[in-house]
């Protein structure tokens, strides 16, 4: 390890490190704009310039430069500084003074490395230029008369969203940024170049003019909208959430967070549950909360023992072990979460978990996908099979329909059988691989003894070797694993649960069900939104979204984490797990919890691996299952990226998403 001398003191630095990093890791502050650790280095707006020693006798730009042992760097010399006031006069000649009605002020990289590294006056007086706006689609607004050229969203859009439809044209002072052919860009996580962006002329379209930062309260967050469980940071105003930004987390979500995580959250305010309603005469009537809590108790009474609970895909666990320990009160046993019709076994839960990590799975050097679209499952977990095969070059070979992943992927066909039976060269690519894995998406998981052929796939290559658990089950909903943790799984699926015929089911968000087969039970349903759900209830008890309430979730690794509440449910609307406390009174079957907290020590006592943040443990026991899988992949379980739940569906700029992005119509703007 290199050692270097920054402003005087001595520091050892890893190998390969560059000057810009040995200087932070001094403790010292380099101004960028175009550099960004997750980026590669394009060198092209030097506003992180030092003085170097030795080498030649000028500024040096500290991003592109290598840590050398002997160097002898200065941060804060007067030839820096009068260097760094040079380029950020150049970087402002043609910056329109757009600060006071820029979206971007306020937490704008060059506002404030104006004021802390600038002159405080510029010397040119020409006319500046002015760039015509681009259209990049319904989520990016774009001033780019503002671009500096930093080219980080280029180097985004190729490098980690893996699409090329971010480029520049032009040279010289004719050079400008543009999507191609001024056309929507089509990746899922398009809006992360808002955040890259360093200087407002990329802003987020639905948050145009809608606050100022020191306006926003912050509460920290998990996300619901996939089951990565990307860490977040909800900004609200009054008592409404204004908008959804990623925070860092290396393990889960690196800094990125995807377009419908981000943009959804205009849905929590449109057609929302906020008053109690029971179904008389076959129309729901809005009733007071006493009216509704005892409709529901009176239906569990008739019911007896045949009481069944069916979570959603967005629950938080607390909402889910309220509902088991009073549905379990009353005698019942029926319990399910995967209420599209999945019917995979779940004895085992290292079985049904992504055993690699989410991070860790760009270690990968063979990697096959069984029915998944990684890309709309889970877009961040394709980002990391991305960078895999970008960085350290591994082979992606997939068994399902052909789909675009962004990247280079070998599709052998859409039968399952090729599992017990790969061709030559895919089967010599795993023998000779160190870290081979394996993907079952839910485009597979639905065929009968696609789990087992999959487990047997496992063994067969060894996937499970000392160090590294190459087998991985992709959940793309954020309620599943903590539900299967719960024992929201019932044996044989939904169907299975519903041929029993329920008396009296509660349906926990559950806005996917096919609500045909439960044509004979009573129906409570505990949710936010006007969807699915409500219109098939005959009791609707107004709950919270995952913005209005803690909760605890875990995500596809078994990583369990918690997010907190931002703002108060709207109306009458109450936090799910209160409603089953209150429910419990009214049947006789009092819950020994009567607060958040006292509900959390309770689950920890039932499943201990929920008391605690972070990765869950599960020993790898594989259960004896029928291997025997021939069926065809027909299609994959997300046909539309943009409306996979009632908050998506409710919003309007996924709606818009989903018209022009995925069904290919024109949205005319008018000129500004």
């Amino acid at each position: 390890m290199p050692k270097v001398t920054v402003d005087g003191t001595e520091i050892e630095v890893p190998a390969g490190a560059t000057v810009l990093q040995a200087c932070e890791l001094a403790g010292k502050e380099i101004p960028r704009f175009c550099y960004h650790e997750r980026l590669s280095i394009a060198g092209n707006c030097r506003m992180c310039l030092v003085e170097v020693a030795p080498g030649p006798p000028k500024p040096q730009a500290s991003c592109a430069l290598p840590a050398t042992e002997g160097q002898v760097i200065k941060t804060d010399s007067a030839m820096v500084k009068k260097a760094r006031e040079g380029v950020m006069e150049f970087l402002l000649i043609n910056h329109p003074l757009d600060c006071p009605i820029c979206d971007q002020g306020g937490e704008c990289d060059l506002q404030d490395q104006s004021v802390a590294y600038g002159r405080g006056g510029s010397r040119y007086d020409e006319n500046k230029r002015a760039v015509t706006e681009k259209y990049m689609g319904p989520l990016v607004k774009t001033v780019m008369t503002r671009c500096i050229q930093c080219t980080r969203c280029v180097r985004f859009a190729e490098e980690v969203a893996g699409i090329e439809e971010i480029g520049a044209i032009g040279r010289g002072e004719n050079m400008q940024i543009t999507s191609y052919l001024e056309r929507a860009v089509t990746s899922e996580l398009s809006g992360n170049v808002v955040d890259l962006c360093p200087v407002g002329a990329l802003t987020s379209k639905p948050y145009a003019f809608m606050a100022r930062p020191w306006e926003l309260k912050n509460t920290a967050a998990i996300d619901v909208m996939d089951a990565v469980g990307t860490n977040i940071r909800l900004d609200s105003r009054g008592r409404q959430v204004l908008r959804a930004v990623p925070r860092i987390n290396e393990d889960v979500n690196e800094e990125w967070a995807s377009d419908k995580t981000r943009h959804a959250v205009d849905g929590l305010v449109q057609r929302r549950l906020d008053k109690p309603y029971v179904r008389k005469n076959g129309k729901l009537v809005a009733v007071e909360w006493a009216d509704a809590l005892k409709a529901a108790a009176a239906a569990a009474e008739k019911a007896g023992k045949s009481v069944a609970a069916i979570a959603g895909d967005q629950v938080d666990c607390e909402t889910m072990f309220a509902a088991r320990q009073l549905v379990k009160s009353l005698g019942g046993t029926m319990f399910e979460g995967r209420q599209t019709g999945l019917a995979y076994d779940t004895s085992s839960l290292s079985a049904v978990n992504f055993n690699t990590g989410i991070a860790n799975i760009e270690n990968a050097d063979v990697i096959l996908l069984v029915g998944s679209d990684l890309r709309r499952e889970a877009p961040l977990v394709n980002t990391r099979i991305q960078k895999a095969v970008r960085k350290r070059g591994a082979k992606v070979f997939a068994i399902g329909p052909e789909t675009d992943l962004t990247y280079k992927a070998e599709f052998l066909g859409a039968n399952l059988g090729l599992l017990s039976k790969l061709p030559k060269h895919v089967a010599d690519a795993f023998k000779a691989a160190e870290r081979p894995a394996i993907i079952v998406g839910g485009g597979s998981l639905r065929y009968e003894g696609a789990h087992g052929a999959a487990l047997a796939f496992a063994k067969k290559h060894k996937l499970v070797r000392d160090g590294w658990n190459g087998f991985n089950v992709l959940h793309f909903a954020a309620a599943r694993m903590g539900g299967l943790m719960l024992g929201y799984a019932y044996d044989g699926g939904i169907k299975a649960l519903a041929a029993k015929k329920p008396k009296l089911a509660f349906f926990l968000g559950a806005d996917e069900v096919d609500y045909s087969i439960f044509a004979d039970t009573f129906k409570v349903y505990v949710g936010h939104h006007g969807d699915a759900g409500a219109h098939a209830a005959d009791v609707i008890l107004p709950g919270a979204a995952y913005t209005e309430k803690s909760g605890t979730y875990v995500n596809l690794e078994g990583r369990v984490q918690r997010g907190d509440r931002a703002v108060f449910p709207p109306g009458d609307a109450r936090e799910d797990w209160s409603i089953f406390r209150a429910l419990s009174d009214l049947t006789g079957k009092v819950l020994p919890f009567d607060s958040l907290d006292a509900l959390r020590v309770e689950m920890a006592k039932a499943v201990p691996a929920l008391g605690h943040e972070g990765l869950a443990t599960y020993g790898w026991g594989v259960p004896s299952l029928p291997d025997k899988a021939i069926a065809d992949i027909a299609d994959y379980p997300i046909k539309d990226f943009y409306l996979t739940n009632a908050i998506c569906r409710a919003s309007e700029t996924m709606q818009r998403c989903s018209s022009e992005l995925v069904h290919g119509e024109e949205w005319l703007e008018a000129a500004e």
